[in-house]
């Protein structure tokens, strides 16, 4: 029961964390787009660009959310998890191709052919109230993480680096960037309003697309690495060692391999060596125990296989003497 509500509670804040940065975006991305026509700032119109990138965002990494907590049937026996990586990794692929990619292109144009500069005090006013929107919006994200962090028993920065929730590293991610991207862009207005040249503009909107082409290259690869396959850290696996170590009638842990499947799902396999001298009820009762301590001291194991394995088979495996 803790287990599901622990699950539960954390698949809601992700969801909360994401529906916030969803909506802050798009309202952000129209009037980033009316700012950027009346203005005729590139660099406000990459924002748009960025804004509505990260809303495309939100809107996949709420499908992954939705469509990984499915639980498993006949044809997904392991369930669905790991779907959260791929919709998470075209959000990234949004991230580059609708933000990262035209910002770069917009820059480009702009030094090439210049640009007509307009009254930036509309888009200045759009950027103070985009930054108090994104700056709430990563709030909430940040305070999520934080949590995580804490109920890990990890560091922030750590935690953020290697945590299978990726649908909350893509937010915190991206809207510490459009917080950087507002400060990129109200640098570029205020370089073409002193020295009235579009250059200033056009090397802002650089920048927010080098930008986003970094997150979009972090997020992508966290995913695919995800999807690939990732164990729990070792630190982790010396600990399931010894909790089977720990169980009556295991003598040995001849190969271990634990799998991700989602950020609060995790499988273990293990070909363990029983007692020579265990009987077959002993050795059911045995791996019984050792699934229940797993589950207990490590709530995200939701699937444990043991495979009884004579230790001298595991020798003659490796080339060596099958006898000790």
């Amino acid at each position: 029961m803790a287990e599901a509500e622990q699950q539960a509670t954390g698949g809601g804040e992700s969801t909360f964390t994401v529906i916030v940065a969803a909506l802050a975006n798009l309202g952000i991305a129209l009037a980033k787009a009316v700012a950027g026509v009346i203005s005729g700032s590139s660099a406000m119109l990459s924002e748009a660009a960025h804004s509505l990138a990260d809303t495309v965002t939100e809107v996949l990494l709420l499908a992954a959310l939705k469509r990984s907590e499915r639980p498993a049937d006949e044809d997904h026996p392991l369930g669905h998890g790991p779907e959260r990586y791929v919709w998470a990794l075209l959000a990234a692929v949004a991230t580059f191709v609708g933000g990262a990619v035209f910002s770069v292109y917009d820059g480009v144009r702009t030094l090439t052919r210049g640009e007509e500069l307009g009254d930036p005090l509309v888009a200045y006013l759009v950027l103070a109230i985009a930054f108090v929107l994104e700056g709430f919006s990563l709030r909430t994200a940040v305070r999520q993480a934080r949590g995580e962090a804490a109920r890990s028993k990890l560091p922030f920065g750590r935690y953020l680096r290697r945590t299978p929730d990726t649908a909350v590293k893509a937010v915190v991610m991206e809207d510490s960037a459009a917080l950087i991207g507002l400060v990129l862009a109200a640098g570029g207005l205020l370089g073409g309003q002193l020295t009235g040249s579009g250059v200033w503009d056009g090397i802002a909107s650089l920048c927010i697309g080098v930008l986003l082409l970094y997150v979009a290259w972090v997020l992508g690869r966290s995913n695919a690495e995800l999807l690939v396959g990732r164990p729990l850290p070792r630190s982790v696996r010396e600990r399931i060692r010894a909790e089977l170590l720990a169980v009556e009638h295991i003598e040995a842990v001849l190969e271990l391999t634990t799998l991700v499947q989602g950020p609060r799902e995790a499988l273990i396999a293990a070909k363990v060596d029983f007692r020579d001298l265990s009987t077959a009820a002993q050795i059911e009762w045995a791996s019984e125990q050792a699934e229940q301590r797993l589950r207990e001291v490590f709530p995200m194991v939701r699937r444990v296989y043991l495979d009884p394995t004579p230790g001298y088979a595991q020798r003659r495996t490796e080339g060596l003497s099958p006898w000790p």
